[in-house]
């Protein structure tokens, strides 16, 4: 659905060139969710807006659905963006007009329905985003959570196939994050849309991505399915996001338990694997005992998944290791 092909941009400031995005290979496929992560000035909102173009490309070609959009001209991309929604940080709704008149907007302004089609695509969105009893009222008398859902609502009306999220949830509490991230699942389940979503918490990538890519001083550096770069990330920006999300201090981290006896490993459970009674067979066989160091048991979108820090003594600890390979777990020997 969404191709970079080595797409850069620089900034002009003060007759010097700032690289915002490093040249950039990057294919997005048609219905997934794909997540962007990454401290601020990484470069992720850049990428976002040269999507639809909000940005200027400085150099290579951005091919949507099989267009390159970068030689499109004005009449072509005005009829492009329509086939592109994007929801804001900050929900850029007017506050002069009413719930329905913002949702209306882009319908209006594409100019191609008679005022009861507008009305009756409006009732639609509205009743789909939760907010069928709001629509006359102004966004200063909305909540966050419900102006972020009529920001969603306009971003659905001219039925694009792409929706663009800039930090959609970063001015929301946790419960109402939480909602807006089940609202956006069930869009991309049920439309079929390809939702791509930038953002600076882990805990967002893991609740509603398929894929992510993380970014660093404008460079994808590393991107991958959410459980593989969750689970086991390989860059090091990657892991201060996971150690974030997880609460633990970096500092805890590299002592790497040296205080503790044994053989260190780290188990990584997915699917029906993450609720088997692994442990105690594996204890019962081998004679080993086992202390578990650290440990979380949560879901990344839909899959269950498990990650425990062991410290292995007694019995047989090679022997236990051959039932843990053998079994459908990750092992990862990190003593």
């Amino acid at each position: 659905m969404i191709e970079f092909h080595n797409v850069h941009k620089a900034y002009r400031v003060e007759g010097r060139e700032i690289p915002a995005l490093q040249p950039t290979d990057l294919a997005i496929q048609s219905g997934e969710v794909f997540g962007l992560i990454g401290h601020s000035g990484a470069g992720k909102s850049t990428l976002l807006r040269l999507i639809n173009r909000l940005e200027e490309p400085s150099g290579g070609r951005i091919v949507i659905d099989g267009e390159d959009i970068t030689a499109l001209d004005s009449e072509g991309l005005r009829r492009f963006r329509q086939r592109v929604g994007m929801i804001f940080q900050h929900f850029n709704l007017l506050s002069s007009k009413t719930v329905a008149d913002n949702v209306a907007l882009p319908l209006k302004l594409a100019g191609e329905l008679s005022r009861s089609e507008i009305d009756r695509r409006v009732a639609e969105l509205l009743a789909r985003v939760g907010l069928s009893d709001h629509a006359r009222k102004y966004p200063a008398q909305l909540s966050g959570g419900q102006k972020q859902r009529v920001g969603i609502a306009r971003a659905l009306a001219t039925q694009p196939k792409i929706l663009l999220c800039d930090e959609a949830t970063s001015a929301l509490d946790p419960q109402t994050t939480a909602s807006v991230l089940q609202l956006l699942a069930e869009i991309n389940r049920e439309l079929k849309l390809t939702i791509v979503l930038i953002t600076h918490e882990m805990d967002v990538i893991r609740r509603v991505c398929d894929r992510v890519a993380v970014m660093d001083g404008g460079v994808i550096v590393e991107q991958g399915a959410v459980a593989d770069v969750f689970l086991h990330p390989r860059h090091a920006t990657t892991q201060r996001f996971v150690l974030e999300d997880e609460q633990v201090d970096e500092g805890e981290q590299r002592d790497d338990f040296a205080h503790v006896a044994g053989r260190i490993l780290r188990l990584t459970f997915r699917g029906e694997a993450t609720y088997s009674p692994l442990l105690g067979t594996v204890a019962r066989q081998t004679g080993v005992d086992y202390s578990i160091l650290a440990g979380r048991i949560d879901r990344i979108k839909d899959t269950p998944y498990g990650q425990l820090t062991l410290a292995l003594t007694g019995g047989d600890i090679d022997a236990a290791l051959v039932c843990f390979r053998e079994a459908d777990v990750h092992l990862e020997i990190l003593r």
